[in-house]
């Protein structure tokens, strides 16, 4: 039976995030990478037959405003650490998804009595090559057709610009908008968050999609060497949106985790 997906709001430190709902049972919040959760995805609607889903949009991007000065991955970090005792479970799982992977692995280090299990599905945030080696392709300055093919299995499943109303371009806008200003300098990762990651304590699934171009799969074994007993698996005929492009088998691997 189709599970229905409910927006809503929760005033954080004055923010007014955005924030889609689905299903019942144990707390899970999902972070989203380069663009929010749309309240139609498949896999909310698989992962809330199970779960109660969280899924907030960050400041900047969906509905959620991004206050003046608001602009750096460590303002983000004390956002959702606040979230999270606002939302008021003694113990939540947390999943991260690319951008949105990083963000989980760091509140994973941040709040380690309150964050259940963790899943990071072709997560950013670290460095695992030397310093003249990019590890995660710069998608501000490569041309689209190179960041379209490097993101999908399919490029059909990626989104039609040319389709969209005005105001899911500016939507998009500051989406891209937000990221550049999260994600810039160092690009998309903290330099010592590989140092760090050891630390953490949830047990931890690494998924990758196995045709991502954005972080390759070697990128998300070597994560996964990192966080001491973590799994790691990979869906086939997926990118770096696997949850996009192949929900089902996506809510089989983070349901099955989250249920041992």
């Amino acid at each position: 039976m189709p599970t229905e997906t409910t927006p809503d709001r929760i005033a954080v430190h004055g923010i007014e995030v955005e924030v889609l709902r689905c299903g019942a049972g144990a707390p899970v919040l999902f972070l989203h990478g380069f663009q929010p959760a749309a309240p139609d995805a498949r896999f909310l609607e698989l992962l809330g037959r199970r779960l109660q889903v969280i899924a907030p949009s960050h400041p900047g991007f969906g509905n959620t405003p991004r206050p003046k000065d608001f602009e750096s991955v460590y303002d983000l970090l004390h956002l959702y650490t606040q979230l999270i005792e606002a939302l008021g479970h003694p113990r939540i799982s947390l999943i991260g998804a690319s951008f949105g992977g990083w963000l989980a692995a760091e509140l994973a280090l941040r709040m380690p009595s309150r964050i259940g299990r963790l899943v990071l599905v072709d997560a950013l945030g670290i460095k695992v090559s030397d310093r003249e080696t990019p590890d995660i392709l710069d998608i501000f300055n490569v041309h689209p057709d190179t960041v379209r093919a490097a993101t999908w299995h399919d490029p059909r499943n990626a989104p039609d610009y040319d389709a969209m109303e005005d105001a899911e371009l500016i939507a998009l806008h500051r989406s891209r908008e937000a990221l550049s200003l999260y994600g810039w300098h160092p690009y998309m990762h903290h330099p010592r968050l590989a140092y760090w990651l050891p630390a953490i304590k949830a047990p931890t699934q690494v998924l990758w999609g196995a045709s991502d171009g954005i972080v390759k799969p070697g990128y998300g074994q070597a994560m996964a060497r990192l966080i001491l007993g973590a799994r790691y698996a990979e869906i086939a005929a997926a990118g770096h949106h696997p949850e996009i492009e192949q929900p089902d088998a996506f809510a089989d691997h983070v349901i099955g985790f989250l249920a041992r």
